[in-house]
């Protein structure tokens, strides 16, 4: 965090295949150790995968995903008087939706299966249809969040 002035946000760019940024976040989200074209192919095959199962459209089954993944709520610790509250929350949309897609890639990344396509593949089909880890994730949050809601009066 810069003492000076404010850090300018880099803006992501859309992906080659379909021209759609949230798809070229998701590339950043899956790439490791900087094999962006593996991201790639990873996140197309799961595409094509999509298509042959569900006979759909992959990308926007792949935004309902992202939909219906993303959080609204969430608990930050806070220290008042010597005592830890976990304090609920609201997410700001580009958080809300980062963490979604970090959910997505870490739940399918933790799937039994054989390929990494196969299994991003059936974990994106799983959150479209609101079942799955990474949904199960965001319940878990908002439950949380609903679960201190006494503690809401402590948000900075």
């Amino acid at each position: 965090m810069p003492r000076r002035r404010e850090v300018q946000k880099r803006e992501t760019p859309a992906d080659p295949k379909h021209g759609d940024k949230l798809v070229g976040q998701f590339i950043n989200v899956l790439m490791s150790d900087g094999k962006k074209s593996t991201a790639e192919s990873i996140l197309y095959g799961a595409f094509d995968e999509i298509e042959q199962k569900m006979r759909s459209d992959p990308l926007a089954m792949f935004r309902r995903a992202l939909e219906n993944v993303r959080p609204r709520l969430e608990v930050k610790s806070r220290r008042v008087g010597g005592a830890t509250y976990q304090v609920p929350t609201e997410i700001s949309a580009k958080r809300a939706s980062s963490l979604a897609m970090r959910w997505l890639a870490s739940y399918s990344r933790a799937r039994p299966g054989k390929s990494m396509r196969e299994r991003l593949a059936n974990e994106i089909i799983d959150a479209a249809n609101e079942r799955g880890e990474s949904v199960k994730k965001r319940e878990d949050t908002h439950r949380m969040a609903d679960a201190n809601k006494a503690f809401a009066h402590f948000r900075w």
